[in-house]
């Protein structure tokens, strides 16, 4: 039942609201007792208003999320240089930098980086697969990164820098064996790719200044990229540098 202003007056007439006492004499509009009455409809009004809107679904909570969305993680070195080009990409809503595939639970920075974890610096990417597919992602990945070189990537060397696609269902497996097979039959690279290619394990965000840090941190962020040689290997790889930093 929809209530408006109009029946709540009718209403409190036809119920004696505007009259006091037993005598029905009119209150007059200058009293203390008629503006306190007239606030007490305009509240239950205001009330009555919210629980319609809400009953009748027209509130949408700003967080709610999409059951549309998928997970990709990839593992590629550096985990700096691995989310600017996925966060270029449309359809990508977010990429993570985190440690992935190790055996310590909340692992940090420092334990990661000392080997001992079993964990690989990796990007975790939240995208639609309505607008972009899971082999674009392959692509990308591929092409920005150096597919064999098990021992590390570019200037980081260790466990925890290698290359690794972790899948997350059966499809994501089935393309990236499929688009290693291609690489392979090509003999694109001239060597047998050492890219892993492993199940999903639990994902930990890396503290928060390694997050977008080609963004927050852009001049140090060159400057590690350019002496790390990651573009000039890449170049030699591919024939194309895979990412370009922000300033260029």
């Amino acid at each position: 039942m929809f209530f408006s202003v109009a029946t709540l007056s009718n209403d409190r007439l036809s119920k004696g609201w505007g009259s006091h006492g037993t005598g029905g004499a009119v209150v007059s509009p200058w009293s203390l007792g008629w503006w306190l009455k007239r606030g007490a409809i305009a509240l239950l009004t205001l009330i009555l208003s919210g629980l319609i809107v809400l009953g009748m679904g027209w509130f949408t909570p700003v967080y709610a999320s999409s059951p549309d969305m998928a997970q990709a993680t990839f593992a590629g070195g550096c985990f700096w240089c691995m989310e600017h080009p996925f966060d270029e990409l449309p359809g990508v809503q977010a990429t993570t930098a985190g440690y992935t595939g190790g055996t310590v639970e909340n692992p940090t920075y420092e334990q990661v980086s000392s080997g001992t974890t079993g964990h690989v610096e990796s990007v975790q990417i939240d995208y639609d697969p309505s607008l972009i597919s899971y082999g674009e992602l392959l692509d990308v990945y591929w092409h920005n990164i150096d597919p064999v070189d098990g021992g590390g990537q570019f200037c980081d060397r260790g466990n925890q820098y290698r290359p690794i696609i972790f899948y997350h269902n059966e499809t994501q497996q089935q393309l990236a064996e499929s688009s290693k097979q291609f690489l392979e039959q090509s003999d694109q690279l001239g060597q047998p790719l050492a890219t892993e290619i492993l199940p999903a394990a639990i994902f930990y965000p890396a503290e928060d200044y390694h997050q977008n840090y080609y963004q927050t941190h852009a001049l140090r962020y060159r400057f590690y990229r350019y002496a790390c040689g990651r573009d000039q290997r890449l170049q030699k790889v591919w024939g194309e540098v895979g990412d370009q930093s922000p300033a260029e």
